[in-house]
Order: C-alpha cells, then structure tokens, then sequence
C-alpha cells in the first residue's frame, strides 16, 4: 500500500483543483430546484388548485428521494464511474425541470419535479462530495464546503432571472428555458470529473481530528458515533428546511414580500443575499473547522443561527432587517453541508466516503419532512409562523450544545479505539 504523502507534486495539485472548479459548477447546475421552489409555490397552486400543505408534499419528495437513495447512489458512484453518474444526474434534474412545466396535477408534479429533479440532485451532491473528500484530505472542510457552496449559491444566479422571466413569460417558459441550460451545463462539467490515484492526495489537516481507518457502512451503522451526528444533522436539517422551504411564504404573512429595499423588490433582494450567505457560510466555516476543529465550529456557527431566527422574529416587520437577519440565519444554517461531511470522513475515513456520507445526507431527507409540510401545517393550526420559529431556535442552541459537550468527547472516545 502507498503511504500518503505530505505534498503531492505541482501537477496533481492543480488537477485536483481543476476538479473542485468542475465539481463547483455541477453542484451550481443542480441547486435551483431546491433554493427556488418557493417562487414556483404560487402558479403551480394555481395551475394544479391544491393548497400550499399539498405543494410542499413536492418539496419533501425532492429531499427524501435526493437523500433516502444517497447510500445507494453512493454505493455506485464508489463502484462505477464517477463522471457519468453524475452527468446522469445533472441531466434528470434539468429533464425534472422541462417536464413540471407541463404537470397540471399534484400527482404529475411529485412525479416530475419531485422524483427527476429529487434523484438527479442526490446523485450529483453525494457524489461530488464524496470526491471532494477524496481529493483534499488536507483541507476537508474548506473543499466540501466550497462544493456544497456551489449547491447553496447556485440559485443566487437565478433568483432574479426566473423571478423576470416568471413574470415576463410564464412559469412554464421559465421551468422549460432553465431545465435545458442547467442540464446542459450540468452534463459538460460531471464529464470532466474523476476519482484520486495513489498518490495524488497529501496528509490530513493536522487540526482534524482524524482517525486514520477506513470504516465500512455496516460497521459505521453500527458505531453510536455516526447515530449521534446523524441525530444532529437532522435537527439542523429540520431547521434549515423550515425556513428554505417556507421563505416565500412567512415575507408575505410578515408583509414585507413586496416592499422596496434598496431599490430592490424585498423578497428576490432576500433570497439572492441567502444565497450569497448560504454559499459562504460553506467554506467558511469549513476552513475554519480545518483549523480550531469540527466540533468547535459546530458549536460557534448553529448558535449563531439560534440567535439569528430569534431577531429575525423580532424584526419581522422591518423589511431592511429582514432582509438582513434573513442572510445571518442562512450563514448559521447552509455550513452543516460542510461541516458534517468533513466530519464523518475524519471519523470513518476515505474508503467509503461517498457511501457512508449517503447514509449521513439521509438525516436532510428527514429533515425536509418535517420542515416542509408540517411546518406549513402548523401554520395553518395555530394561525402564526411563531411556533415553527421557536422550534427552529431551540433545535439550533441544542444541537450546538451536543456539539460541544456530546461529539467531541464521543470522537475523542472512538479514535481512542481505533
């Protein structure tokens, strides 16, 4: 066996960032189905009659079959060609796209935009970020923080375009335009992508905490360890989901959807400035648990979030705090993408990277559960978006605290082991 060196030559360097900038742009083609689905909300109601609880059923099948297929997905990208599996998943989440345009049911729209653009998505984002991995052992947060970037910040290209484009042509023009560029794009960049030789990757970051074995699902599954960070992902998920899903919705019951901030219609203003923070936050806070740790990050950025939610509620009325406080909850939120990742394949090692991480990324698809649907019915029975806020924060300081006085002495105890 190879031992893994402590630099890698100036070629295989630059390929290796040659494949996080292809890996960047796929994970941009495949996020608008998830980051803009809130301004789809109103015409597909329309168009199909059903209320906004029955809608969300679609974002919740995007996310569960994104996510519950994500340990079989890896399984194949692990076994199998990389690069194709992931242009064919590019290519489902554009074809998603194209054929929601045509649905007039909630039945045909589960099946288009929430199964094609749900499977397309969790082959691509699973993938990559299995590669990413992969290819930078030495800085594992900042790399899966970047891709998963790529998926947070994508749709910030597109906000305004499909908000022009929705009033301008319609939404089908709009579904149909964009699902054949964002395929297209998609498909170009997967194709270039592919797996580390021997030495090609260097030595860990010095700062991780990492174990230095290569864990098998089945007996990761079996570890109370990945229970633990599988428990708290899906609480920040929960979180997370519950104001993506919902964005559009909770500014107009506020009031401030329509009102002018800078010149700037405030709900697009919002959502392109979430993007620009649920990007950022990414690397960020991946960079910097590649230096002061996982857990310590951890800790610092979702009670960060906690204390954004509580004055975004308290400044809901104001449409410029809005705005604002709508971008710091997106930069305690969107770094669990990187943060999780890094954090698994420091525990369980590269091997199985993209598979075990499948098995992790199922905890967003029970987040999208309950962040979708039942927090637009809990809307609905108590007359108020508090309730769902409250629940937010408390999810958020609690699953920093386990951060921090839980997990790190959890890892500790299992590299210890092995």
């Amino acid at each position: 066996m190879s031992a893994i060196p402590l630099s890698v030559p100036a070629q295989a360097d630059k390929t290796r960032w040659i494949q996080l900038g292809l890996g960047l742009v796929a994970m941009m083609a495949i996020s608008s189905p998830q980051y803009v689905w809130t301004l789809f909300t109103k015409p597909f109601g329309e168009v199909t009659g059903a209320s906004l609880p029955a809608l969300q059923v679609t974002f919740t099948l995007l996310i569960v079959l994104q996510t519950f297929f994500s340990p079989a997905q890896g399984y194949l990208i692990d076994r199998f060609s990389p690069k194709l599996l992931i242009a064919l998943g590019t290519a489902l989440s554009g074809l998603g796209w194209v054929l929601s345009a045509h649905a007039t049911s909630l039945f045909g729209l589960y099946l288009t935009y929430g199964l094609f653009c749900g499977i397309g998505t969790g082959i691509v984002y699973v993938g990559i970020v299995g590669l990413m991995v992969r290819w930078f052992p030495d800085r594992r947060g900042f790399a899966a923080g970047l891709v998963a970037a790529g998926y947070g910040m994508g749709a910030m290209f597109t906000s305004f375009p499909i908000t022009a484009m929705l009033e301008s042509s319609g939404y089908q023009a709009t579904l149909t335009t964009f699902g054949v560029i964002l395929g297209v794009v998609g498909v170009v960049a997967a194709l270039g992508l592919r797996a580390p030789e021997p030495g090609e990757v260097p030595q860990a970051a010095s700062a991780a905490l990492v174990t230095g074995r290569d864990t098998t699902p089945r007996d990761m599954l079996r570890t109370p360890l990945f229970w633990l960070m599988f428990a708290m992902m899906t609480m920040m998920s929960t979180g997370g989901l519950m104001v993506t899903s919902n964005f559009a919705n909770f500014a107009r019951d506020f009031g401030v959807a329509n009102a002018v901030v800078f010149g700037l219609a405030a709900l697009p203003l919002a959502l392109t400035f979430d993007r620009i923070m649920n990007g950022f936050t990414r690397p960020f806070f991946g960079w910097v648990s590649d230096n002061i740790g996982r857990e310590n990050t951890m800790g610092i950025a979702f009670i960060l979030e906690g204390v954004a939610i509580g004055l975004l509620l308290y400044f809901r009325e104001n449409p410029f705090m809005f705005v604002l406080l709508s971008g710091v909850v997106f930069f305690g939120w969107g770094e669990i993408f990187s943060l999780f990742p890094s954090t698994l394949t420091d525990s369980f090692g590269t091997k199985h990277a993209t598979t075990n991480y499948g098995f992790l990324y199922i905890a967003q698809g029970i987040g999208s559960i309950l962040g979708g649907p039942v927090a637009a019915l809990m809307r609905d029975s108590f007359g108020s978006w508090l309730p769902v806020f409250a629940i937010v924060i408390v999810l958020d300081v609690l699953t920093g605290l386990l951060a921090l006085f839980v997990l790190k002495p959890t890892r500790r105890t299992w590299a210890a082991k092995v």
